[in-house]
């Protein structure tokens, strides 16, 4: 891109990380991912190409580098990168505090399952294999069934069912979940107000909101 033609050093900075969707890289690769499909996964709107570009244009500007593990392509924060960590997490609070408004084109099925994917709490479910399978209401058929698996200390999430037994059954629009997930509103309050149905026994059903937990813009403070 274009320069600034500002000896600022946040002008300068901004010439590096200013161009769209670099930001959104930088915010996967702090959350673990480092294989090209993994990234594609964080931003799935993202085209294959672009997310190329954008990857080989932060190694140039020594943000991260490019390693190989077993034969495959491998993208690493460097120092300089690991320290825009405070500058990622200073804009979710200040989106999740600010900017609430969601509209349809703002909700992504595959992005929120992943994210809940990454996330999971696995030490809080049981040592067994167990499922948990999302129903969303309001999406299109082959993206509206998710089942979460965790077993043997690992997480696996399919987008068709993985043929185990069902441990309990989460029922929301897709709206509802990211609003959770967010942290604009409650488990027990979605689950109080009727907007999200947990099926399975009584005692699965009052620890599932826990084995899902929430994202990490769900502790930031909103104005009253």
């Amino acid at each position: 891109m274009a320069g600034y033609g500002q000896f600022c050093p946040m002008a300068k900075a901004m010439e590096v990380l200013d161009e769209r969707w670099t930001m959104l890289v930088v915010r996967e690769l702090l959350a673990g991912s480092c294989h090209f499909n993994d990234l594609r996964r964080g931003v799935p709107k993202m085209s294959p190409a672009l997310l190329s570009k954008r990857l080989k244009s932060l190694a140039r500007a020594g943000v991260i580098e490019r390693t190989e593990v077993d034969g495959r392509a491998c993208y690493r924060l460097t120092l300089s990168g690991q320290e825009l960590r405070g500058v990622v997490e200073a804009l979710n609070a200040w989106g999740a505090r600010w900017v609430g408004t969601l509209g349809e084109e703002d909700l992504d099925p595959h992005l929120l399952m992943w994210d809940i994917r990454r996330t999971v709490a696995v030490d809080a479910w049981p040592r067994s294999r167990t499922v948990l399978e999302f129903r969303l209401d309001g999406v299109a058929p082959r993206v509206s069934c998710w089942w979460l698996m965790v077993s043997d200390g690992q997480v696996d999430l399919c987008d068709f069912d993985p043929g185990h037994e069902v441990t309990a059954v989460v029922e929301a629009t897709l709206l509802t979940l990211t609003r959770i997930w967010r942290g604009d509103t409650s488990w027990e309050k979605a689950v109080r107000e009727g907007s999200v149905r947990i099926s399975g026994s009584a005692a699965v059903r009052k620890v599932v909101p826990a084995w899902i937990g929430q994202g990490a813009a769900a502790v930031v403070p909103r104005p009253p």
